[in-house]
């Protein structure tokens, strides 16, 4: 990698606060920009036209994600006078549409919780554990990360409160729901003790010191429920139980701002992705609210 794009990388941890994710995915953007036409701070306009065809075979959405990466990354090196000129438009700019959100039902979520419960009631720590997870996820809408990562001092004691680090290192605080507390509470009582481990979640990893659930796990946890309660594994997700619980919220009446607050993002248009999944219910609420509905037809 150039000492450029390197720079960059760093410019986005330190002034952005970029998560170590985001960087992971930068980094392989630009590195495979580079294997392709050379060191970026110096590629000429025409190299980086050719990165058309070395892109063909992607998805639109990789396209556009890495196009997105290198017009950073060029806006970046104008502004620190690495390059007289920006390229960028010389990249390619494919059309894509997002894709809508997998839904769970109220019913497969119930279905999927009954489960839970039922085998947490074995007295086993790893079925107590799966059932805070679960709990967790689908109660308060929590990243995969932001979850697995919580500190143990996170844990609500009188406040219905926790403060999670999100996308970018942006703290926000989000509800803990009764059942979300109780099923955490019984966690606690059987949680490891490791002085070493300082996470809510620590990795049972022999030698894993102070290492929490990786999120690799918690996706296997999941699909192996899914797959025992009966549901087509390859549904279930953490992403996808993020998404149940936004869409119930929505369907129950709640505000977009605040879920966009919940949710931890930072652009509403995010958030406005779950509109769709709500359209019987804004249709309804037209036509019993809106003051043309009282009116007859023959009026």
């Amino acid at each position: 990698m150039s000492a450029a794009t390197q720079a960059f990388l760093d410019m986005l941890a330190a002034e952005r606060g970029a998560a170590a994710n985001t960087l992971a995915a930068y980094r392989r953007d630009l590195e495979g920009a580079e294997e392709a036409i050379g060191d970026l701070a110096k590629a000429p306009r025409a190299n980086v036209a050719k990165l058309a065809n070395a892109w063909s075979a992607l998805a639109p959405s990789t396209v556009a994600r890495k196009a997105s990466a290198l017009r950073q990354f060029f806006g970046f090196a104008v502004d620190e006078g690495w390059r007289a000129d920006d390229p960028s438009g010389a990249l390619p700019s494919p059309r894509t549409r997002r894709p809508l959100p997998k839904v769970l039902s109220h019913e497969q979520v119930e279905v999927l919780l009954e489960r839970a419960e039922v085998e947490a009631q074995n007295g086993k720590p790893a079925s107590i554990r799966q059932l805070a997870l679960l709990e967790m996820l689908y109660g308060s809408g929590l990243r995969a990360t932001e979850l697995v990562s919580l500190p143990l001092s996170a844990v609500p004691r009188d406040a219905p409160l926790i403060t999670v680090m999100g996308k970018g290192g942006q703290a926000r605080m989000v509800p803990v729901g009764e059942r979300a507390r109780e099923a955490l509470q019984e966690w606690i009582k059987v949680r490891p003790s490791d002085p070493r481990s300082r996470y809510l979640f620590p990795s049972r990893a022999k030698a894993a010191g102070d290492k929490h659930l990786s999120r690799v796990r918690l996706f296997q946890l999941l699909k192996d429920l899914a797959a025992r309660a009966r549901l087509d594994p390859t549904g279930i997700s953490p992403h996808v139980l993020r998404h149940a619980f936004a869409t119930h919220l929505l369907e129950g009446g709640a505000d977009l701002r605040v879920l966009q607050t919940l949710l931890g993002h930072a652009d509403i248009a995010t958030t406005q992705i779950y509109t769709h999944v709500d359209a019987a219910r804004l249709v309804t609420l037209v036509n019993s609210r809106h003051p043309l509905a009282t009116r007859r037809a023959s009026d």
